[in-house]
C-alpha cells in the first residue's frame, strides 16, 4: 500500500501539500537551473524543500531526528514524495544538499510563489500593512565575542563614537551583533528579522534579515514597502513607537505610504500629528498591527527560529523567509476552512 492511501482525505497537510506543489511548479525554472549549475544532486530540490517545510511545521529540532522520522513516518514520506521502499538519505548527505540549496535565492522565489497564490485567492490587502522587527538569537556563544585584531578607525556611533560592536565581533558568526531591543533586556548575539504583513488576513508579504542596530527596523521597513508590488494608490503602514522617527515618517511619505505609527508619549515630540491620528483608520491600523506578533510567535515557537541553527546573515535570512512561507501556508489553509 502506498503512503498516499494511508493519509486520510481530510488530513490538514493535504491542502498544504497542494499549495506547495503549485508553488514548486511556478519556480520550476529556478529549480531546473539549480540542477544545471551544480550537476544533478543526490536529493531533488523539490524534496529538499518539502523536507525543510516539514521540519518547520512539526518543530523537528535536528536533521538527525528528521531523517529518523522519514524512516518510519508514513505521513512524512508521503509529504516529501518518498515511496514505502525508497531509501532515506544519510544525515550528512542531506545537510550537504541543503547547504547547496541555501546558497541560492530559492526560498525567496518559493515565498513569492506562495504570496502570489494568496493574491489569486483575494486574501491580500494592497493598501493596508503592518511592519515590525524581532531579534533572532545567533548560533554563537557569548565567549566567541572577542576583540577585533584590526578595529575600524572611526566608530558607528554618533559623531564617530566607538561602540562595542565596532571593537568586538563573534568568531563563530561575525555578522551577529551584541544587541538588546529594550532598555530592560539583556545583551545577546543576534540577527534582526523584519516582516511586512498585510492587514486583511495577517499574511506575510515581505521579509528581510539585517544586522541588529537601532536604525535597521526603519530602514528595512522602507525597503520592504518599496519592493512590494501592490496597488498604485496611497497605502498605509502601522508600526509601534520605535518607528516614530522623522527619517521613517518622511521616507514612508515619499513612497506614498501613510505612516500610522504609535506616537511617543512624554517629553519627546512625535513625528506624526493629528492629521494622521484623527482618522478612524489610524485606530484600526494600530489594532491590526498586533497580528504581527502572532507571526513572530509562530516562527520562534513552531518553526524553532528563537535560536537560529545557521551562521551568517544570508543563511539566517533564507531560513527566515522559508519560515514566513510556512506560516502563510498554514494561515491560508485555516482561512480556506473557515465558513464563508
Amino acid at each position: 500500500m502506498m503512503p498516499e492511501q494511508r493519509v486520510p482525505q481530510d488530513h490538514p497537510l493535504r491542502p498544504i501539500l497542494k499549495m506547495v506543489d503549485q508553488a514548486l511548479e511556478q519556480i520550476d525554472g529556478k529549480l531546473g537551473a539549480l540542477y544545471a549549475s551544480t550537476g544533478r544532486p543526490s536529493i531533488a530540490p523539490e524534496k529538499l524543500l518539502r523536507t525543510l517545510l516539514l521540519q518547520m511545521l512539526y518543530s523537528v529540532r535536528s536533521e538527525r531526528m528528521l531523517m529518523e522520522q522519514l524512516q518510519y513516518n508514513l505521513l512524512f514520506r508521503w509529504f516529501v514524495g518518498l515511496n514505502m521502499d525508497d531509501a532515506v538519505w544519510d544525515v550528512t548527505v542531506f545537510t550537504k544538499n541543503r547547504d547547496r540549496l541555501l546558497e541560492g535565492d530559492i526560498a525567496q522565489e518559493f515565498f513569492g510563489a506562495v504570496v502570489e497564490q494568496a493574491r489569486a485567492q483575494h486574501l491580500l490587502s494592497d493598501e493596508h500593512f503592518s511592519v515590525d522587527g524581532t531579534l533572532l538569537e545567533a548560533w554563537a556563544g557569548e565567549k566567541s565575542f572577542q576583540k577585533k585584531p584590526k578595529p575600524p578607525r572611526k566608530g558607528s556611533g554618533s559623531r564617530g563614537e566607538m561602540l562595542l560592536n565596532d571593537t568586538h565581533a563573534s568568531t563563530s558568526d561575525p555578522e551577529a551583533r551584541m544587541y538588546r531591543k529594550s532598555k530592560g533586556g539583556a545583551f545577546r548575539l543576534v540577527h534582526m528579522g523584519h516582516v511586512l504583513s498585510e492587514n486583511r488576513n495577517g499574511l506575510v508579504v515581505g521579509t528581510q534579515v539585517t544586522l541588529a542596530s537601532p536604525k535597521a527596523e526603519r530602514e528595512a521597513a522602507l525597503q520592504m514597502m518599496q519592493r512590494w508590488r501592490g496597488a498604485q494608490r496611497r497605502r498605509t503602514v502601522g508600526a509601534d513607537k520605535s518607528y516614530d522617527e522623522r527619517d521613517f515618517v518622511e521616507g514612508a511619505r515619499r513612497l506614498r505610504v501613510t505612516p500610522q505609527v504609535t506616537q511617543y508619549s512624554g517629553q519627546r515630540s512625535s513625528a506624526i500629528d493629528g492629521r494622521t491620528t484623527r482618522h478612524w483608520g489610524y485606530e484600526v491600523s494600530q489594532r491590526k498591527r498586533a497580528r504581527i506578533e502572532e507571526i513572530f510567535g509562530w516562527m520562534k515557537s513552531v518553526a524553532l527560529l528563537r535560536k537560529v541553527r545557521h551562521r551568517g546573515r544570508a543563511r539566517v535570512g533564507w531560513m527566515f523567509t522559508m519560515a514566513a512561507a510556512a506560516y502563510n501556508l498554514v494561515r491560508m489553509r485555516n482561512l480556506a476552512e473557515k465558513p464563508a
